[in-house]
């Protein structure tokens, strides 16, 4: 694979189906210094669209290429004319269909929040009970309470003071964040800025309490012993603690029958309030929670509203209990509670929630990159019906992009054809119903939808050949090709009469919730399956605050750059994909002029004096680098070296402090030499490592060029470097017997037991019988592990901008040097502890409060604890604080390379020892960063060396 396509790929996540700026893309002159469609031969020319353009003045007018108007085309005003008059796009697929007949959820999640002046309140799903989770169950139940002094136009701003959220999915308890902090639970807000407190007044006393109508439903009824309910029937509420999915359950029995028949049970975000105030805060009852069945449900297994009333209450002392305020606390969440569920209809599915979530949040943070028109667009998603809106998702997060009308059946969606009535004239849907509207660049997409008995009896009607295979592609491009040379114009008629209504999500809807899933998650490579996992309790979140005083996002013209900048990075993957090679050459154009547009603005963007400069991987220069360099990359396979040479340039020119400099500076070096330019080479590499942004791996790769290319006569004097980097690494040679001896795969040995083995294996066998020696093959894994588990207080710390989305594994700029620089005190804190011998406390404190969370580079599965204690216990203390404080200060450098296996072993009970080792293979080299590793843990105090597999020799 070509060096940065894999990165560009996850930068990339799901690719989009519709590409809004791509005609622009491939019709619009570039403004580049580099011809590489022209000329083959690798020299450097201008193109014809620079020398007419590049002096173009700002005033100058571009021609729109959809609807042919002509606009400003500075500052990316293009972009925002294109999202208007754009008329068809595409779907990108988020993920497989039968996902979305789970349910969707942030499983136990909570969250507090504090602010400044204006006061932000962001929320998430309520949890679903195993008892709740009926597709048509009730939906979540929260409430979202602004500020009484705050204005309907205060909570529509966009907060100008940093606010602080707790996230908490995993569902630990609340913790206060100030004094002044509002807690609230973690929920599906209303999407409505007209949100009140709750009617009742927590001044009340007990007294008044009692007595007190509660509206809620019957959630579960699938769990129910009686599937009918009558209209008016008298309930009961029961506590049912032994439940083994929620030990705060109360199940609904009905008080008519004598043998107290199950009904269901009370949603898990009420039971959770009611349940301790059950058993708790000297609280008792009489006799049961009476209530009675309010509205009779459409289906038996829909939630049943019901309305429930407190009797027989009873409150010991209620003046002098020292527990009345978290009474009044638990009744308050109840209520909150309570009066959410009666401005969302009670059969919410959870991915529904989870979809108005998203765009709620998104409209709350976000605000100020989206016009009047799209919020408008946006906000009517939530007025739509509950078919409309649970249809819509179903089809935004299939693969599409059509899809006909007669196969679209979903359980919860009653009347589909309502609901795509209902989507088309609100303009989420796109409809094909006569010929009329069929264009023919739907055409192939459309094809895709019938089946191949349906394709055959198309050819069949045309009296066609059978074309070679039955494979419905190469059914659907005999079709294609006979529509294209015109032998066939009543193909379309016989499409339609066969596929009859198709419909597709427009391309305004499209292009504004893709944006809108971007903003949330903050990368393409999760999406709503994200709830999914944490619902069923796959992934768990850590806990942080989420204190935002900065943008990622200044202006909507950051936000279109990005977007199209993106767009770019998909083309260029799609066209390498396709080897469509004239096409990546033009996105490498297009790449490198946006790059040279305005580099003084990019190098402000990475400079060190900037608090937040980590936040410059959301910006559109970043994204053309990894472009540019992709591309360099496939330059480089094509021995296009002037072009690849001058790429490189560009790019040190214009990112001044960026990590990535030390790989460029060593490609431009081979390059140079590759093109016969010694003397050269060795300058850029004598310069390289001056820089301070060379490091790890990379500056070794240099100091080893410098060392190689600067003997006499170019260089008399010896490097100050070069006893240092030609240390003698301690090097063990073993035999094996091979299996296979071939060139460019990895080799396999036969181990000890007669059985298939790696070099890894054969040689933890190796150290086990020679010096007894217990290991594992871990490489970095282990390592990760440790450092996340002794750092994981330094990780999760508050600090301002680094966490802003709850799905975060780690902060934003763990791979950047603000990672240090924001915590140094922090750090070297707990470095201080971890020298003086307490790791494998800190360790196992870590291992029991977190186990199971997710977090950058912790490997729950793969090591074990009693192997982690083994590994802090054996290496000393001011080891194990200077590997650490590497990875801190420099985690996207030093986080790969380290070597294959660890080994230690114990003399004694308490005394250990422990040894690094990279194993390689017969025609293995060490790479540069396995050099640098090993060499740095040399100079940390570690025991470190090579072991090298060779197949043995036998003799005739």
């Amino acid at each position: 694979m070509l060096a940065g396509r894999e990165s560009l790929s996850r930068l990339i996540g799901k690719r989009r189906r519709f590409l809004p700026h791509l005609q622009f893309i491939l019709s619009s002159p570039i403004q580049s210094s580099l011809n590489l469609l022209s000329d083959k031969n690798g020299s450097l020319a201008e193109t014809e669209g620079s020398k007419d353009k590049v002096e173009m003045p700002n005033c100058d007018l571009v021609t729109c290429p959809v609807c042919g108007n002509k606009v400003s085309g500075e500052d990316y005003t293009i972009n925002s004319h294109l999202d208007g008059c754009l008329s068809r796009g595409t779907k990108r697929k988020l993920t497989q269909r039968t996902l979305l007949q789970l349910n969707f959820g942030c499983s136990q999640s909570k969250v507090q929040i504090s602010s400044g002046e204006s006061e932000q309140l962001s929320t998430s799903d309520l949890d679903k009970s195993p008892c709740d989770s009926e597709q048509n169950a009730t939906g979540g139940f929260s409430k979202t309470i602004p500020s009484e002094e705050q204005s309907h136009d205060q909570r529509r701003q966009l907060p100008c003071t940093e606010s602080v959220i707790r996230i908490d999915i995993a569902g630990s308890t609340e913790n206060p964040i100030s004094d002044g902090s509002v807690n609230i639970m973690d929920e599906l807000p209303v999407l409505s800025t007209d949100n009140e407190e709750p009617r009742h007044c927590m001044d009340e006393t007990v007294d008044s309490i009692s007595g007190m109508p509660i509206d809620t439903f019957i959630v579960g009824r699938r769990f129910s012993d009686e599937k009918d309910v009558n209209l008016g029937a008298s309930i009961s509420l029961l506590r049912d603690p032994d439940n083994i999915k929620d030990s705060n359950a109360i199940k609904v029995v009905s008080a008519s029958s004598a043998c107290s028949k199950t009904l269901g049970y009370l949603p898990r975000e009420l039971a959770q309030y009611l349940s301790p105030l059950i058993e708790k805060y000297c609280l008792s009852f009489e006799g049961f929670l009476q209530g009675y069945v309010i509205a009779v449900p459409r289906h038996s297994v829909d939630a049943v509203p019901i309305q429930i009333v407190c009797q027989n209450m009873m409150f010991n002392d209620e003046k002098g209990c020292d527990n009345f305020e978290d009474f009044k606390h638990l009744w308050r969440k109840a209520l909150q509670v309570v009066e959410f569920a009666k401005n969302r209809p009670p059969n919410t599915t959870k991915y529904q929630q989870n979809f108005c979530l998203l765009l709620q949040e998104v409209l709350t943070s976000s605000n100020h990159l989206f016009t009047e028109d799209e919020k408008k667009f946006i906000e009517s998603f939530t007025s739509l019906s509950e078919d409309s809106q649970r249809l819509f998702v179903r089809l935004y997060t299939r693969k599409g992009p059509w899809f006909r009308m007669s196969t679209i059946m979903y359980p919860e969606v009653c009347n589909p054809q309502q609901a795509v009535k209902e989507l088309s004239a609100t303009g989420y849907l796109c409809l094909i119903e006569d010929i009329t509207e069929l264009h023919g660049d739907d055409m192939k997409d459309i094809l895709s939808l019938l089946t191949v008995s349906e394709l055959r009896d198309i050819l069949c009607t045309l009296r066609k050949k059978r074309t070679h295979g039955s494979r419905k592609q190469n059914l659907i491009a005999s079709l294609l090709s006979c529509y294209k040379g015109g032998t066939c114009p009543v193909l379309p008629h016989l499409i339609l009469e066969r596929t009859e209504i198709c419909i597709r999500t427009s391309s305004e809807a499209e292009s504004l919730f893709w944006r809108a899933e971007r903003l949330f998650f903050l990368n393409g490579e999760q999406d709503l399956s994200a709830f999914l996992l944490v619902d069923l309790g796959i992934v768990k979140y850590p806990t942080f605050n989420c204190i935002i005083s900065e943008q990622i996002f200044p202006s909507k013209s950051d936000l279109l750059a990005y977007e199209e900048a993106i767009e770019v990075a998909q083309l260029m993957d799609q066209s390498l994909e396709e080897n469509s090679f004239d096409l990546v050459l033009r996105c490498i154009m297009i790449a490198e002029s946006r790059t040279s547009r305005s580099p003084e603005k990019l190098i402000d963007s990475t400079t060190p004096e900037l608090m937040s400069r980590f936040l410059s991987c959301f910006s559109a220069s970043w994204v053309y680098s990894k472009v540019i360099l992709l591309g360099i990359s496939f330059l480089e396979r094509e021995h296009r070296y002037n072009d690849a040479i001058h790429l490189l340039r560009r790019l040190l020119n214009c990112f001044t402090c960026d990590r990535r400099r030390g790989y460029w500076t060593v490609r431009l070096s081979v390059d140079l030499e590759h093109m016969g330019c010694p003397n050269e080479s060795l300058s850029v590499a004598e310069a390289g490592l001056l820089d301070p942004w060379v490091r790890a791996g990379s500056r070794m790769a240099l100091q080893r060029r410098v060392l190689r290319l600067g003997k006499p006569p170019r260089r008399w004097k010896t490097p100050s470097f070069s006893e240092s980097i030609k240390r003698k690494i301690k090097e063990v040679h073993i035999q094996g017997r091979p299996l296979n001896c071939e060139a460019g795969r990895k080799s396999r040995f036969y181990g000890e037991d007669g059985e298939q083995c790696g070099v890894e294996q054969l040689a933890l066998h190796y150290y086990a019988t020679e010096g007894g020696w217990q290991g594992v093959h871990t490489e970095s894994g282990i390592w990760l592990t440790i450092f996340g588990l002794l750092m994981w207080d330094v990780l999760f710390s508050d600090l301002p901008n680094v966490f802003r989305t709850r799905f975060q594994t780690a902060p934003l700029d763990l791979e950047t040097d603000h990672f240090y620089l924001a915590r140094t005190s922090l750090i070297e804190s707990q470095l201080q502890k971890i020298q003086e011998g307490l790791a494998e406390e800190i360790l196992i404190a870590s291992w029991e409060l977190h186990i199971g969370t997710a977090c950058r580079g912790v490997n729950w599965d793969r090591h074990s604890l009693s192997d982690l204690r083994a590994a802090v216990s054996c290496i000393r203390g001011p080891c194990l604080a200077s590997f650490c404080r590497h990875l801190a200060q420099d985690y996207r450098s030093w986080s790969s390379g380290m070597p294959d296996l660890f080994l230690w072993r114990f003399h004694g009970d308490y005394k250990g020892e422990a040894k690094l080792v990279e194993v390689k293979g017969p025609r293995d080299q060490l790479s540069e960063q396995q050099r640098a590793w090993l060499l740095l843990l040399m100079d940390c105090g570690f025991i470190v060396e090579v072991c090298k597999v060779s197949p043995a020799i036998t003799f005739p």
